[in-house]
């Protein structure tokens, strides 16, 4: 994988914009299979993404001692309680997931048009 160099907030909007649409909700290529929530949206640089590493831009958000994971996406901390796309996934079901990746790529978008730093963004 090359590194990921497109600007950071039109890629979270561009994710927004596709989950709000209902982008998860069947792909379009495998229709019979389930989607999985960033793997199979159009911002992964792999799209369909299968492989990981630090040049994808959402690394920026996995916490490092979760890069190693089979999808570290998923363990992107997405609010002040630290659910994640996994746990939700695991615990409460696809809807949660997409709901709570939905309210966290809102707030990543207001504060990095706020001019905050990635590393400087709160989880709350």
């Amino acid at each position: 994988m090359q590194k990921d160099d497109r600007d950071m907030l039109q890629v979270l909007e561009s994710e927004l914009d596709f989950i709000t649409k209902g982008g998860y909700d069947r792909s379009v290529r495998t229709p019979h299979e389930p989607t999985i929530l960033f793997q199979d949206s159009p911002i992964c640089p792999e799209f369909p993404c299968r492989t990981h590493n630090d040049q994808c831009i959402l690394m920026h958000f996995v916490p490092e001692g979760e890069r190693l994971q089979a999808t570290p996406c998923h363990y992107i901390p997405l609010n002040d309680t630290g659910d994640t796309v996994a746990r939700l996934l695991n615990e409460r079901g696809q809807e949660q997931a997409e709901e709570a990746m939905k309210a966290w790529l809102q707030r990543t978008i207001t504060e990095l048009k706020n001019g905050r730093a990635v590393k400087d963004i709160p989880i709350s």
